[in-house]
């Protein structure tokens, strides 16, 4: 394993990586590989692009776009004069890119030619009239980012500063109002990777020369970004699909004997659920890696059985810079018979060196362990603002850097972090607090079970009554007052749902979260709040 100690920065790193591995592959990418080498010459080039068109420190720049290469080169460009990236969600529509544009104030948009019409559509209500650059062809109204990219020189800038300055600017998901903008640092990004004297990384954090990772999570989110960093942080190589498909990725898998993999609970089901699945060879895979939302203890056990390998929960947000705490290998006992091993795999670990971790009330006050309140963090991880937005920042992060993640769960104990869910999320039924995760996870047990949802809705009688939306498995049958009796040998009776829809699908971000505002929709939008 390459040394990681005194590597704060993006651009400090490509240098270092292209000097100490040259011909190394770096990235894979369809039928194409960039070296070490390629990536500084290449970003460095991209960089005195950015200097020609006016892009100064702390200018925003966009990429609209799938996984790619590009999107590195464009951090580690970003990186080198000092600019900030903000990669935006390729599935937005029209009126929310130019939303995000907007807030941003890029300057410069590079896109691939699938995303030039929606481009072309919002471009004369974008404020700072940016330039756009079409990385895979050229169309009306743009230019070809290769052909651009190749004028410049490939020597390095050299004037990245402090690895304190921002470097990325991601958009939160939304799911409730208008999408923030999140400020992150170079540090950021990189810290916890082993920099420190004395920080010994863990086994499932270490990478080896020449070991591959397969980058499969979309890169306008904090875990994918920060996976693809941390690869090339390493020394090791990233092989990047452009988005995930399970097919895809069982072959990749086996054919360039990837080692780690990140996913979240629903890709992961997916990749189960696969006819090539058994036929599939897991022998080098080391480790996967799983977060974003809670993943059912059933799926858990199946997907460890079945695949073989270490798995690790992460837990995170964009304003914590990606992973703040991790469910060990150590810790995924599926056979175990220990009642206290077997709770644990319903945790998400404990915090990870150099972050504190801690649980708070409604007043910002800390609450005793085993009591569920707001998880709050505090670390060299946390992002400083929301962009623009001073209240907003000022709500989430105190006067002593502690930040609240509007996640609700406790600590035990012995330090590991049970989610149970989004604070706003939570049901209030006859006085009584439910998190939905809590629900959910009892009515996953049940083996016609595919997926499920559990959202609060209006009653006169309780306030919120408890409603679950389930899709279950193929060629079974099952009631709904089976589930509900099922779900009662499992929590307590006001836990349980008290009416259940069936449907064919859940609807869910792209990052595997499931959007139960577009649930509770129907049975709120005659309330003059949610909250009955």
């Amino acid at each position: 394993m390459l040394s990681t100690k005194g590597l704060y920065s993006i651009a400090q790193t490509v240098r270092l990586r292209a000097k100490e591995l040259g011909d190394d592959t770096l990235f894979h990418f369809e039928d194409q590989t960039t070296t070490f080498s390629e990536y500084h010459s290449l970003s460095s080039q991209t960089a005195n692009g950015l200097l020609s068109e006016g892009i100064q420190a702390a200018d925003r720049i966009a990429f609209l776009g799938k996984n790619s290469p590009i999107y590195f080169e464009l951090i580690a460009a970003a990186a080198k004069i000092r600019a900030v990236v903000s990669p935006l969600n390729w599935r937005l529509a029209g009126p929310e890119l130019e939303y995000v544009l907007n807030d941003s104030g890029a300057k410069i948009i590079f896109a691939a030619a699938e995303f030039h019409d929606v481009l072309m559509e919002i471009q004369s209500s974008l404020n700072t009239c940016p330039k756009i650059f079409l990385i895979d062809s050229n169309k009306e109204g743009t230019a070809h980012y290769r052909a651009w990219q190749q004028q410049f020189c490939d020597a390095d800038p050299n004037l990245d500063g402090s690895a304190d300055d921002p470097i990325l600017q991601l958009y939160t998901s939304g799911t409730t109002g208008r999408p923030k903008g999140a400020v992150l640092t170079d540090r950021m990004m990189l810290a916890l990777r082993g920099q420190e004297e004395g920080y010994v990384m863990e086994g499932w954090q270490q990478y080896s020369r020449g070991e591959t990772g397969l980058l499969a999570m979309p890169c306008f989110h904090v875990g994918g970004t920060a996976f693809g960093l941390s690869i090339m942080h390493s020394g090791a190589q990233v092989l990047i699909l452009a988005e995930y498909d399970p097919d895809q990725t069982l072959r990749l898998i086996e054919e360039y004997k990837i080692g780690k993999i990140f996913m979240v609970p629903s890709t992961l089901q997916m990749l189960l659920k696969h006819p090539h699945f058994d036929k599939t060879d897991f022998s080098n895979l080391q480790f996967i890696f799983y977060g974003a939302s809670p993943i059912p203890l059933e799926l858990m056990r199946e997907a460890i059985t079945k695949i073989g390998c270490g798995f690790v929960q992460m837990y995170g947000m964009t304003e914590s810079g990606g992973t703040i705490v991790a469910l060990s290998p150590e810790d995924h006992l599926p056979d175990s018979d220990d009642e206290k091993a077997i709770l644990r795999m319903r945790s998400v670990g404990k915090a990870m060196l150099g972050v504190e971790i801690k649980i708070i009330d409604q007043q910002g006050k800390n609450v005793p362990n085993g009591e569920i309140g707001e998880i709050a963090t505090r670390s060299v991880k946390n992002i400083n603002e929301y962009w623009n937005l001073p209240e907003a920042t000022k709500a989430a992060i105190d006067d002593n850097g502690w930040l609240r993640t509007g996640d609700a769960g406790y600590l035990d104990h012995d330090g590991y972090l049970y989610m149970h869910d989004r604070v706003k999320d939570m049901i209030i039924s006859g006085g009584e607090n439910v998190y939905p995760a809590e629900v959910e996870d009892a009515i996953y047990s049940h083996p016609h079970v595919e997926d499920v949802a559990v959202v609060g809705v209006p009653d006169e009688k309780w306030g919120e009554a408890i409603k679950a939306f389930v899709v279950v498995k193929e060629d079974t049958d099952v009631s709904a007052d089976e589930i509900i009796q099922f779900a009662r040998t499992r929590i307590a009776k006001f836990k349980c749902p008290k009416s259940i829809d069936f449907i064919d699908l859940l609807p869910r971000n792209m990052s595997g979260k499931i959007l139960r505002r577009e649930l509770r929709e129907p049975y709120w939008k005659d309330k003059d709040r949610e909250v009955n």
